[in-house]
């Protein structure tokens, strides 16, 4: 296989299964180590992936796994789980996000009479055999790497249902408090996520204050409680707070 073929299937391959190691690579392509680190170094220089400790992962794609980013700042992202747990009132429609805290939130739920729409599929696995939740699974391209069901379908399926509350997440909130992330594909479903919820509630704690992210999700008018732990930015709840936005530290 020539090297430009093979650079393209390992796009190709980060794209569909997310982040990969090189000894995997390797195996998957027949070919060394060294020539899958050399291919990795071309692509990294024409910023079509990232290289990261012992493989990389797709440029379109660079947020870090899930069961990584589960494992980061647990006290804080539980704590803003049981807040936002207690806003919810049994009958409700509410709409789980993709992400950790969102997952940690679901795990407050058991035991209540609710209907969960998401696409979020550990949120699904937490909550399937619990037989007070009607869970509405929306449809979509499987996001491995995220645990997590994305795309045009996805979107097609919020234009179809209504929720009381969306629990949204984010990679970041600017000194404005305009709402961005880091990953193209998820800003979407955001938006229609918000569309499809009469309130919407931002789970993200304090290091999320500035975050990351270079697409914008949504204006802080749009966003109607932030959840927070103490630690968040003085001047972003300040310019939240001043957009009509409750803000609530725990």
């Amino acid at each position: 296989m020539i090297p430009e073929g093979r650079r393209e299937l390992i796009l190709r391959t980060l794209r569909t299964d997310g982040p990969a190691e090189v000894r995997a690579l390797a195996e998957q392509f027949g070919v060394s180590q060294a020539t899958i680190r050399r291919d990795l170094v071309q692509l990294d220089k024409e910023g079509r992936l990232s290289r990261v400790h012992g493989g990389a992962v797709s440029a379109a794609d660079t947020d870090d796994p899930f069961a990584e980013v589960a494992r980061v700042r647990v006290d804080e992202k539980d704590a803003i789980a049981e807040h936002g747990a207690g806003l919810i009132k049994d009958g409700e429609a509410v709409l789980l996000d993709i992400g950790t805290t969102a997952l940690r939130l679901a795990r407050k739920l058991h035991g209540r009479s609710l209907t969960v729409i998401t696409s979020n599929l550990a949120v699904y696995e937490e909550l399937k055999n619990d037989n007070d939740i009607q869970i509405v699974l929306l449809g979509g391209i499987l996001r491995r790497s995220y645990q997590s069901l994305v795309g045009f379908l996805t979107e097609d399926n919020l234009r179809q249902v209504h929720a009381d509350r969306l629990f949204l997440g984010t990679s970041g909130i600017r000194a404005g408090g305009q709402i961005v992330d880091t990953t193209a594909v998820e800003v979407p479903l955001k938006r229609a996520m918000i569309a499809a919820s009469d309130q919407v509630v931002l789970l993200a704690d304090a290091s999320k204050f500035p975050g990351t992210g270079m697409a914008r999700v949504c204006d802080p008018g749009d966003i109607d409680v932030v959840i927070t732990n103490a630690g968040a930015d003085p001047v972003t709840c300040a310019a939240l707070r001043q957009a009509d936005v409750e803000v609530i530290e725990v």
